[in-house]
C-alpha cells in the first residue's frame, strides 16, 4: 500500500459532500437540545464550513455569532455561504489559543472538532474562558466507535482488504468520542451541571455512487486513506464496500449517524 495521508482539511466543497450535509442536520438537533434564549452572543470554535454558526443564526435569534477555524480554506467557504449583513462573522483562529476576551460570549460551542485537536482539554478550557459566568459551553462529536454506520461499513471493508487499515479507523483513534470521556473533559474544566446526549440522524444515499464519491475527496481520515491507495487497491475497496452496505431494491442506501452532545455551565 502507498503511504497514507489522513486528516486533510482544505476544501470546503469536498467536506460538504463528505460530512457537511449530515453535520447540518445534527446542528439543528443539537441546538434544540441546548434550548437557549434569543439575544445571546455565540462563539463557534472549529466552525468548519459554517454549519453550526448558520444554524445558530437561523434558529436562535442571536445578538451575534463569531465562527473560527484554523483552516483558512474552511473559513473562506463559511464566509461565502453567509453573505448577508446579519450573518455570522468568520475568522481564522486556533482553538487552543482563542483571540477573544475572557467572558465575551454567552454561549461557546464546538462541532465535530474536539477529537482532531492535539489538546482537547485545553480547548475546553478556552471555550470556558470565552464565556461569562453562568454561560454555556457545549459541543458534539461523531460516535466513531459504534454509531457512524457509514464509517463502520467503510473501515470494515478497508480492514478486510488491507489489515493495516485498522490502525487508521477513527473508532480506534478517537476513544474520547463517547459520553463518559466527554463528561470528564467538561467536569475537569470546572464546568457544572454537565450532561450528555446521543443525537441520531438519518444518512440516506440515492445509490452507491452517492455514498462512494465523497470518499474520493481526500478530506478527512477515510478519504485520506482512499487517496493513498493505488487504483487497483482503491477499486478492490470500493467493490468490497459495495457488498457490505445494505442496499434497497431501488438502489438507495439508508444508514444512521450518531453524534454525542455534551454541555455544561461556567460557574
Amino acid at each position: 500500500m502507498a503511504e497514507q495521508r489522513v486528516d486533510r482539511w482544505t476544501s470546503g466543497a469536498a467536506y460538504e459532500r463528505y460530512m457537511g450535509r449530515w453535520s447540518r442536520i445534527v446542528a439543528r438537533e443539537f441546538l434544540a437540545w441546548l434550548d437557549r434564549a434569543d439575544g445571546l452572543r455565540w462563539l463557534d470554535v472549529g466552525c468548519g464550513t459554517g454549519a453550526l454558526s448558520s444554524a445558530v443564526t437561523e434558529r436562535c435569534g442571536p445578538r451575534g455569532v463569531v465562527g473560527c477555524d484554523r483552516s483558512e480554506e474552511f473559513v473562506s467557504a463559511a464566509a461565502a455561504r453567509a453573505p448577508a449583513p446579519d450573518s455570522p462573522r468568520f475568522v481564522v483562529a486556533d482553538a487552543l489559543a482563542l483571540p477573544v476576551r475572557d467572558g465575551a460570549f454567552d454561549v461557546a460551542v464546538s462541532a465535530l472538532t474536539l477529537n482532531f485537536l492535539p489538546e482537547p482539554a485545553l480547548a475546553v478550557r478556552e471555550l470556558s474562558r470565552a464565556v461569562r459566568p453562568g454561560g454555556l459551553v457545549a459541543a458534539y462529536v461523531w460516535d466513531y466507535g459504534a454509531g457512524m454506520g457509514l464509517l463502520r461499513h467503510f473501515w470494515a471493508a478497508a480492514t478486510a482488504t488491507d489489515p493495516a487499515a485498522a490502525a487508521l479507523d477513527e473508532g480506534h483513534r478517537f476513544p474520547r468520542c463517547r459520553p463518559e470521556p466527554l463528561h470528564s473533559l467538561w467536569t475537569d474544566a470546572g464546568l457544572t451541571a454537565v450532561s450528555t446526549t446521543p443525537i441520531d440522524v438519518p444518512t440516506h444515499f440515492t445509490d452507491f455512487a452517492d455514498l462512494w464519491a465523497p470518499f474520493l475527496s481526500g478530506q478527512g481520515p477515510a478519504p485520506g486513506y482512499v487517496a493513498s491507495l493505488t487504483p487497483p487497491d482503491r477499486d478492490r475497496l470500493r467493490d468490497t464496500l459495495r457488498t457490505r452496505v445494505p442496499t434497497a431494491p431501488d438502489g438507495s442506501i439508508r444508514l444512521t449517524a450518531r453524534a454525542w452532545g455534551v454541555r455544561g455551565i461556567k460557574a
